[in-house]
């Protein structure tokens, strides 16, 4: 891999878990000004939607528990978004997810793109009753 910038070199380190993370603040605020301001609105939407979910560090991204359970987790890579809602939360909203790309239990969100929040807020929810 050739790191062009400061910044790119730090995202690898973060994204192969060769920095550790403690906290979903330290997380947040190793990324550049305009993604921080994504994460900080994506991590809103789901504290407001899941007021009683756990937010930790898993996987070395911002993970969500509800009862116990896996509810959501997100990440941020250089040109994309990644959440993380397992199958179920992507298959019940598969085809608003069509445009972007997926794998099982994941989708990117260009980071160039508006952020589809209100989306994320349905699928945290949607999580929530799955997890009750």
């Amino acid at each position: 891999m050739i790191v062009k910038t400061i910044e790119d070199f730090f995202l690898y380190l973060i994204c192969y878990n060769l920095i550790k993370m403690n906290t979903v603040d330290e997380y947040i605020n190793s990324f550049d000004v305009r993604t921080r301001e994504i994460l900080h609105e994506i991590r809103k939407i789901i504290k407001e939607t899941a007021p009683k979910a756990v937010e930790s560090i898993s996987y070395g991204m911002p993970a969500y528990k509800y009862n116990g359970t896996p509810l959501v987790y997100f990440a941020a890579f250089k040109n994309h978004i990644g959440f993380y809602a397992t199958p179920q939360g992507h298959e019940k909203f598969s085809t608003e997810l069509v445009n972007y790309k997926q794998g099982k239990g994941s989708v990117q969100f260009p980071i160039d793109k508006p952020m589809p929040l209100e989306l994320i807020k349905r699928i945290t929810h949607f999580k929530m009753e799955v997890c009750s």
